[in-house]
């Protein structure tokens, strides 16, 4: 019996050395490289994350503002690029004229001078409305950006031809598997070099359906997110990375990011052998919590060079290459 545990101590004590060996950072060689910074709406303007709910109107209750963009609009995605992005995330709807809306609410009436569900009108009808209309800091003693945002909220064709060589993360905002395939079929009438350079994410419907059509395309949803980090939390020890996290889209939210074997540098080398595009998100990622500002770069670990997810792309693209300096 003596004998039995001595020999299970050190199979315990060899299998123990291998999974920190194999997992620890210490042995990674380390990499001068700035994180990729994605810029959530492009330039937009933020708000309390406090006390949201899904039909809070976050346009309601926007701090002061400190720059003239609207989100999700051609002259906030140029200044996001401007500003230090390496791709810019927006937001998508159909319209009832078989096209895209690049705009983020499912309804009108909290950003706009319109009513109604935003996929219900043509594009034409929302190419008539301001999307600057509801903003307000005051409680509605003032609205800065009315009367401002006529004309600007652009079709996916527009941003697309607008921005021929940059990057995007597009948001699908309905769990319609239609409108996965409706996507599909107007991404593979792009050229190859164009699609490589868009990713997708959304509801576990339509991007189940959008990756069926176009299995290449690098995706995300809650079931792929779930799929690729359960099971790397199951085997990632030994260095496996699953096929689940093949060529995804991984939106890791900061506060269980510690979880995955080999953070951070050795798990975000893994993704990306993996052709994972990493971003990390702030908090829990519930509400898009994003790294705004200094204080929150700096709890980023030593030589992190996968993404951060940022609601100010002017404050954080100057901190990072400051610090990269």
């Amino acid at each position: 019996m003596k004998r039995f545990w001595k020999i299970a101590g050190i199979v315990a004590a060899v299998l123990t050395g291998f999974i920190f060996i194999n997992n620890s950072s210490l042995f990674v060689k380390s990499e001068e490289a700035e994180p990729t910074l994605l810029a959530h709406r492009g330039m937009a303007q933020t708000f309390p994350m406090e006390d949201l709910e899904n039909d809070t109107c976050t346009a309601e209750r926007i701090y002061e503002p400190e720059h003239p963009y609207i989100e999700n609009t051609i002259p906030s995605m140029e200044a996001a690029f401007k500003a230090g992005a390496d791709l810019v995330e927006f937001d998508i709807h159909p319209t009832s004229d078989g096209q895209f809306a690049v705009f983020h609410d499912w309804t009108l009436d909290c950003r706009t001078d319109g009513t109604g569900v935003t996929r219900e009108h043509s594009m034409e009808e929302l190419k008539q409305l301001d999307v600057g209309y509801g903003y307000t800091a005051d409680e509605g003693e003032t609205f800065p950006f009315r009367g401002e945002g006529y004309g600007l909220m652009p079709s996916l064709d527009e941003v697309l031809a607008h921005f021929p060589d940059e990057e995007f993360l597009i948001h699908v905002k309905s769990d319609d598997p239609e409108e996965g395939k409706q996507l599909a079929e107007y991404l593979s009438e792009l050229p190859e070099d164009r699609m490589s350079s868009l990713a997708v994410y959304g509801g576990d419907q339509p991007i189940q359906a959008l990756k069926n059509e176009l299995p290449e395309l690098r995706v995300m949803s809650m079931d792929t997110l779930k799929s690729c980090m359960i099971r790397y939390i199951a085997i990632g020890w030994t260095g496996h990375v699953p096929e689940a996290c093949e060529n995804s889209q991984i939106h890791m939210p900061e506060k269980y990011a510690s979880w995955m074997w080999g953070w951070p540098e050795k798990f975000q080398a893994r993704m990306a052998d993996a052709d994972a595009r990493l971003i990390l998100v702030a908090g829990d990622g519930e509400w898009s919590e994003g790294f705004d500002h200094e204080e929150d770069i700096e709890r980023l670990p030593d030589q992190y060079s996968g993404g951060l997810w940022t609601n100010r792309i002017d404050l954080v693209a100057p901190l990072i290459k400051e610090e990269e300096r």
